[in-house]
């Protein structure tokens, strides 16, 4: 029996409360869905894919830290490809679906121009977008914006080892 399925009767019987048996990536799921209006086309997993309107290619990595790619076929994708990434970002670590939009569509040109990946953060987003031909597992894909939550670093030491 699937674990969502079996969650479902544990709560209909009153064993389970809906927090306790709510897979989190489940949660994440749905968030994302609510938010981008984007609809599941699948998941496996800790991995969604999702269809929507503005972006070729759009997936959920729900391993930590979890994470959202979306891809256009375009070197410049129209204006709601960005929309869609501020959205995302949203939904993945409450940022402001405005600025991390603005964030976005500075990343990509910024790319254009360099020819290489850029990387920013807004808030509790951290981004990178890139432009240009690919061969990787996003190949035939000429944007690719990747989002994930900024995390504060702790403990790390900025001393220098002598020697």
């Amino acid at each position: 029996m699937p674990r969502s399925l079996f969650a479902a009767c544990l709560m209909g019987l009153g064993l389970a409360t809906p927090a306790a048996a709510a897979d989190p990536c489940d949660v994440l799921t749905a968030k994302v869905i609510r938010v981008t209006g984007a609809s599941l086309a699948g998941r496996t997993g800790a991995y969604a894919v999702f269809r929507a309107q503005d972006a070729e290619r759009m997936s959920l990595d729900c391993r930590n830290p979890a994470r959202i790619t979306l891809a256009s076929l375009d070197r410049e994708p129209a204006r709601a490809y960005f929309a869609l990434v501020g959205l995302a970002a949203r939904a993945l670590t409450g940022a402001d679906a405005a600025e991390a939009e603005v964030l976005a569509l500075t990343l990509h040109q910024d790319s254009l121009l360099a020819d290489a990946p850029r990387r920013g953060g807004t808030g509790p987003t951290l981004m990178q977008c890139e432009t240009g031909p690919r061969t990787d597992a996003l190949a035939g894909d000429l944007t690719v914006c990747r989002v994930v939550p900024a995390k504060p670093v702790i403990g790390l030491s900025h001393r220098r080892r002598a020697g």
